[in-house]
């Protein structure tokens, strides 16, 4: 088989660059850690199949641009090398670790916690993506090897397609772009926007690039007659320099000709002049002074375009003395002067500048990290007023007490830390918070209390059925969702009151009785209801039975002895038949004046009993219904001994049970399909309920008779994740 390293020319030339980089800036024990990552990416690689030229360059290159153009160290070359390792999942962390160390491992474990962000609008939600960045990372490498990453994917972008094309040019202009420019990186952060231009804007950048060609000799004519008098003055007073010719990036000229309204050759700032003076430490300012003296003395200065950070820096490192000067045939150019330190820094941002404060690179990343990290991390945190920074438009900082956390869509949400499931769903929409019943959490089924953290995808599950609940704010901490649930409780509160209300007055109306008031006042003192509006909300919830009601209101007036009220004509009358002391009940139930009690709810096959009602006729109770005790103990005489005569007739008797068991995907799916269709059983109404990854539902639905409702249980318990299955008394 032939070797396919023979093919590999872009990856060999990069090799070669980035060991001679080790050989002249690293030790040597930490340039055999790169060479050695080196080869094990490349013998994972080959195990899956994926070592090819454009993967091995790509490593190549990202490793080459952290050493050579951002200014980093071994450590970071050797997580460069190895960035794609732990995310495809082809390495653990222990295992990096033992090979490499602490440090290399922690910079993966990071870098495969971000390059799973992605954000759907990078244009809207730059801020957040920024700050997401600083939460998830705490060594600021991590961020410069992302940047580096970039870079080399936007180098070799024309390779995908053109929807890649476009989505990676976006994300570049709104996000990484804006990251090196904080960072004091702008040659990176130049040569980003150019090439993310190149794919959105590819008339523009096409025509100013011509015409930047095109005025190639007139530029290189007028900085000649510029700089000749310069150089000379300059020599003269013994000064060691380097000067250049700097043409704006295209990007920056497209941007002025927007903002201005102008055309190309109406741009009076294409290009600058840099002067880069190689001086001691100590006379570094007093030497771009008298530069800028030179300069101003031959030229007219603009004094409103002088901008000195050589007195106060940047606060990402970056020093240099800006001013605009009239110029050969009156035009106006910049000029920038100052010093082979401060240029490097300049070019290579925050690296360069601790390297400048006396830590040596490899110290810098291992003995002096925690310094250059945290000044990384204080550049990135603070808000950015510059109005290059066109993305940075909200004037957040990140603080301890913010937790983002991804939609299913990828879309960001900022929430204060500790808040939960239920917090997340009211901050997507009133709505689905109201009807949350749980949520999918990083691909797990979680409660609506489960607290997120950082980094969490988060799918919302709703249901109709589901009302906010009063015990919701005991550990919702969002002011959003305790404000729309508060109001929401009012809402349902108000509803039940008025539904409560025209009930009781309806049953009062009937029971003849006048005095509403002085009823309502008597059944809540014999309740002990501390408002005068509990009792509505109680029979609103069928919390209450109106039967006790009724009895609170007339026990007073009962007499044991009425027994003209026991409806033994009605008896007669009916199509009931006496067997013994017993009520025979027919089951088809027809032309017959009793009724099946709702408290209870009994169906063939229940024991049973009738209790003789004044205005209803007879009621039919189940022997276990929770009101019988009180039923047979207080009005012996209008209790009557039934029972069930022939077959019941298919549905036609409802019934509540309650289902419990494990809160999982699908239970309810499973829970339903054996109700419905393997026993074709008619569901009234479903009311469902969760807590701490249990749930509970209860379900009203229609049965034929009580070995028809026992095999329907006996099905149920034999469901996935039920545990628990009963009839309701």
């Amino acid at each position: 088989m032939e070797d396919k390293k023979l093919n590999f020319k872009a990856f060999e030339e990069t090799k070669t660059l980035l060991l001679k980089s080790l050989q002249g800036q690293q030790p040597a024990n930490k340039a055999e850690h790169v060479v050695e990552a080196l080869d094990l990416a490349k013998s994972i690689y080959e195990k899956h199949g994926e070592w090819n030229e454009a993967n091995a360059t790509h490593l190549v290159n990202v490793a080459q641009i952290c050493l050579n153009e951002i200014g980093l160290g071994s450590t970071s070359a050797t997580a460069a090398l190895l960035h794609e390792t732990i995310e495809r999942k082809w390495l653990t962390p222990v295992e990096m670790e033992k090979r490499f160390g602490q440090a290399v491992a922690s910079i993966l474990m990071n870098f495969t916690q971000i390059s799973g962000l992605d954000p759907k609008d990078p244009k809207t939600e730059a801020e957040l993506f920024r700050q997401m960045l600083i939460s998830l990372t705490s060594d600021a490498r991590v961020i410069l090897i992302k940047l580096a990453d970039r870079l080399d994917t936007m180098r070799s972008l024309s390779k995908e397609q053109p929807e890649v094309r476009l989505k990676r040019s976006w994300e570049t202009f709104h996000l990484y772009a804006p990251l090196a420019h904080r960072l004091g990186l702008y040659r990176l952060k130049s040569e980003m926007e150019d090439l993310a231009m190149k794919y959105i804007y590819p008339k523009e950048y096409k025509y100013i690039i011509k015409r930047l060609q095109e005025t190639t000799a007139s530029r290189n004519r007028f900085l000649q007659s510029f700089i000749s008098p310069i150089e000379n003055e300059l020599q003269k007073k013994g000064f060691t320099f380097t000067i250049k010719g700097r043409t704006k990036s295209i990007y920056s000229i497209f941007r002025k000709m927007q903002n201005q309204e102008v055309d190309f050759d109406e741009v009076h700032d294409i290009f600058a002049i840099r002067i880069i003076l190689d001086s001691k430490p100590e006379n570094e300012k007093s030497d771009c002074w008298q530069v800028y003296s030179i300069i101003t003395d031959k030229y007219t200065p603009n004094t409103e375009r002088l901008r000195d950070w050589i007195s106060v820096p940047k606060s990402n490192g970056y020093e240099s003395l800006h001013t605009t000067v009239l110029g050969p045939d009156n035009k106006w150019i910049e000029v920038q002067i100052r010093t082979v330190r401060m240029d490097e820094i300049a070019e290579k941002g925050l690296a360069a500048h601790w390297k400048y404060k006396g830590i040596r690179q490899e110290q810098g990343q291992e003995q002096g990290i925690d310094e250059w990290v945290v000044r990384v991390r204080e550049i990135l945190e603070s808000p950015d007023t510059s109005p290059e920074d066109k993305v940075e438009q909200f004037q957040m900082n990140l603080t301890s007490s913010d937790i983002y956390v991804f939609t299913p869509k990828g879309d960001i949400r900022k929430l204060p830390a500790k808040s939960t499931v239920l917090d997340f769903a009211f901050d997507i929409h009133t709505e689905v918070g109201s009807q949350c019943v749980g949520a999918i959490v990083n691909g797990k089924n979680t409660t609506i209390k489960q607290e997120l953290q950082n980094g969490d995808v988060v799918e919302i599950l709703t249901s109709k059925k589901q009302k906010p609940k009063k015990d919701w704010l005991t550990f919702i901490i969002t002011s959003k969702a305790k404000s729309r649930i508060k109001q929401q409780l009012r809402d349902i509160e108000n509803r039940e009151i008025q539904e409560g209300r025209e009930i009781l007055l309806r049953r009062l109306k009937n029971w003849k009785i006048d005095d509403v008031d002085e009823a309502i006042r008597k059944v809540n003192k014999h309740l002990k209801l501390k408002k005068p509006t509990d009792i509505f909300i109680l029979i609103a919830q069928s919390k209450v039975d109106l039967t006790a009601i009724k009895t609170i209101l007339t026990a007073e007036e009962e007499k044991p002895a009425v027994k003209e009220d026991t409806p033994k004509p009605e008896i007669e009358k009916a199509e009931v038949k006496e067997s013994s002391d017993y009520l025979v009940i027919d089951e088809k139930l027809v032309n017959i004046e009793y009724k099946l009690a709702k408290c209870c709810n009994p169906i063939f096959g229940d024991d049973i009993f009738g209790f003789v009602t004044v205005n209803e006729g007879i009621k039919i109770h189940r022997t276990s219904c929770p009101n019988a005790g009180q039923l047979k103990q207080r009005w012996p005489y209008r209790v009557v001994k039934a029972r069930w005569k022939g077959s019941s007739i298919a549905g036609a008797f409802q019934t509540t049970i309650k289902v419990s068991g494990i809160d999982e995907i699908g239970i309810l799916n499973r829970i339903s399909e054996v109700i419905s269709k393997d026993l074709r059983v008619n569901m009234r109404n479903l009311n469902v309920s969760s807590r701490d990854g249990l749930f509970e539902a209860q379900i009203q639905l229609y049965v034929e008779d009580t070995k028809h409702l026992k095999m329907l249980l006996y099905r149920l318990s034999r469901v996935q994740g039920v545990h628990k299955t009963v009839r309701m008394k």
